[in-house]
């Protein structure tokens, strides 16, 4: 009798235990629910989920950071999680990653409507955008000193410092920290993607948030025997990697692509120390003789290519943030159809976005962020040879012709990994045209996007998904 009562309490305990897994398991169902898109402003018709809302990563401040989930068009189950970050910093990964690089949806020119890209990422992937920091597109905070924890250790170290006056860099532990704590509760809310293969992607200032995350990811998993983020890589393009190297091999581009004049690569060279804190004259001269009297009216993102004269003035716009322009490519003004779509409202209804009412319009990039900066570590390669060491998938990429973050610059940092090499360089073929150069080392892949400014998708859209394709297969480049 005795144990037949222990059998009846032992069976109602389980009982209890699977009912209230199951209310779990469907109060998840349930909010992945409220975040689901049933259609876009203006979308044409798709097979493949969409969600998108917000992730609270601290309460006390009041911060919650906005993402959009675009589920793979096939068999999203089976394939890995992307999480992709654009930089600036204070620039928005719905704005740039989803709108005009790898994201399913275009905008139309009058921001009314979309139209499919061909070559979107989610063929491969579901990809995660986040906006973030926040304070970054919808992504918000109740505590108004987040966005100006200024410090200005370095007003002159950078060469982007120097040129495109002034990147204002937002504190470091607030990017790294509260994409880690967005991740592990979104996965709360999206359990499906625990332990799936997850990759972090990014371009430009991500240079330092993806390498960041991912350390702080590698960190926190050590603690686990069967970690929920399962990070097996990341990849980068036109990546900030470290202040001297970059700013060096910046300079070299310059003048090796006939943008500044012989007395004018020399006065730079000669007079600014690009490992010293402060900044001198002579250095702030030469350069703002480069920018205002050498350069000329060009996107300095995508050399070659037309700028947008819906913007201001390309060489004005530099001065006021690295990243307020638009790149050029089939269309120079995208950027402007970004900021008409996402601040209608049907369609902020639609993304489940600004429903605290955020007293500003959505932009692209914010303005709050970039004139309150903080000090941004010098150098990536130390956090690159701890990754590289821990086994994890790294590829870096470049567009060619970006003036910006250029290749010589990721080449001149790269160089300093002293990494064997084992694949020598060779041409990677998209079709039967070169797509760009490639070498593979031991422990990273870096490649060449041939003809693409400083955002790769957005120039060379097909040789941008071949590469992102050969990174998730962990493949070589194609040689023909």
């Amino acid at each position: 009798m005795a144990v037949q009562s222990k059998t009846t309490h032992l069976l109602i305990l389980c009982l209890l235990l699977i009912s209230s897994l199951t209310t779990a398991l469907l109060a998840l169902t349930e909010q992945q629910e409220l975040d689901r898109i049933s259609s876009l402003f203006g979308q044409p018709p798709v097979t493949f989920s969409q969600f998108s809302g917000y992730v609270t990563v601290n309460e006390k401040h009041g911060r919650a950071l906005f993402y959009w989930l675009t589920e793979a068009t096939t068999t999203p189950d089976k394939k890995p999680l992307v999480l992709w970050l654009n930089g600036g910093p204070g620039c928005s990964s719905v704005a740039y990653g989803a709108s005009e690089e790898i994201g399913p949806f275009l905008i139309n020119r009058t921001g009314s409507s979309l139209y499919m890209n061909k070559y979107s990422w989610n063929r491969e992937a579901n990809i995660l955008f986040l906006e973030s920091p926040a304070g970054v597109g919808f992504s918000y905070t109740n505590t108004s000193s987040n966005l100006k924890d200024s410090g200005d250790k370095r007003t002159g170290l950078y060469i982007y410092i120097y040129i495109y006056i002034y990147i204002y860099i937002y504190i470091y532990i607030y990017i790294s920290q509260d994409a880690l704590v967005f991740l592990i509760r979104w996965m709360s809310r999206f359990p499906q993607y625990k332990y799936r293969e997850f990759y972090i992607a990014g371009e430009s200032y991500a240079g330092h948030y993806v390498p960041q995350l991912a350390k702080k990811i590698h960190d926190y998993n050590k603690a686990y025997p069967r970690p929920i983020i399962n990070l097996k890589g990341f990849i980068v393009g036109n990546a900030v990697t470290d202040i001297y190297y970059d700013s060096i091999g910046t300079i070299a581009f310059w003048w090796t692509h006939s943008l500044i004049s012989d007395h004018t690569y020399r006065a730079i060279l000669d007079n600014c120390n690009f490992t010293d804190d402060k900044t001198s004259k002579k250095c702030d001269d030469a350069v703002h003789y480069a920018m205002y009297h050498e350069f000329g009216s060009i996107d300095p993102y995508s050399i070659y290519t037309p700028s947008c004269k819906q913007l201001p003035n390309s060489t004005m716009r530099l001065k006021n943030t690295l990243f307020r322009r638009r790149v050029s490519g089939y269309d120079p003004c995208t950027e402007n159809y970004a900021e008409k779509y996402y601040n209608r409202p049907e369609v902020q209804e639609a993304m489940h976005a600004n429903v605290t009412g955020i007293p500003y319009k959505w932009t692209a990039c914010s303005d709050v962020l970039n004139k309150n900066w903080k000090d941004s570590e010098a150098s990536m390669l130390p956090i690159y040879k701890e990754l590289i060491a821990a086994g994890l998938r790294i590829w870096v990429f470049s567009g060619d012709t970006d003036s910006v973050v250029p290749v010589t610059a990721t080449r001149f940092s790269l160089s300093h990994l002293d990494l064997p090499v084992k694949t020598r360089w060779y041409p990677w073929y998209s079709g039967d045209q070169v797509g760009g150069w490639t070498e593979v080392y031991k422990g990273l892949t870096f490649a060449t996007v041939r003809g693409a400014g400083h955002e790769v998708p957005l120039f060379q859209p097909e040789r941008a998904f071949i590469l992102f394709r050969s990174f998730l297969g962990g493949k070589e480049l194609p040689k023909s």
